[in-house]
């Protein structure tokens, strides 16, 4: 007994090109969170702690100074990245199950270790009871 695999057309098993080469945005977004593969160097090493009211963020950047280092928090992820006339390159993201808030979060330096206090924002529940009648 024989079996032979059944053709089938190879337009079945691709995706239309204009889903393939049109997709910028996640390019971009690839670019600047994981660098080029052949640029990349090894991330630096954090830690992250999750307390009750805010996140502890710890990440070594030695033979920097604040001035060298931008941190930008935008709605749930936060950014450490080197400026480019620093002594060296740092680009670090971090994504949390929470929004930030902003306003209670701080951040320090001290003796090349980077200690960032993320301030969590505990979302408001909007339900307004509703009476049977």
């Amino acid at each position: 007994m024989f079996y032979s695999l059944a053709n089938r057309p190879a337009r079945s098993y691709q995706r239309p090109a204009s889903q393939l080469v049109n997709n910028l945005a996640l390019d971009r977004f690839l670019d600047d969170t994981l660098g080029s593969l052949a640029g990349a160097r090894s991330a630096p090493s954090a830690a992250v702690e999750d307390n009750e009211q805010a996140y502890s963020l710890q990440m070594d950047v030695p033979g920097l100074t604040r001035e060298q280092l931008d941190i930008g928090i935008e709605g749930d992820v936060v950014r450490v990245a080197s400026k480019a006339d620093a002594a060296r390159s740092v680009k670090a993201a971090w994504r949390f199950p929470l929004e930030i808030d902003a306003a209670a979060s701080s951040a320090k330096l001290e003796n090349g270790v980077l200690t960032l206090q993320l301030g969590k924002k505990i979302p408001a529940s909007k339900v307004i009871p509703l009476t049977i009648n």
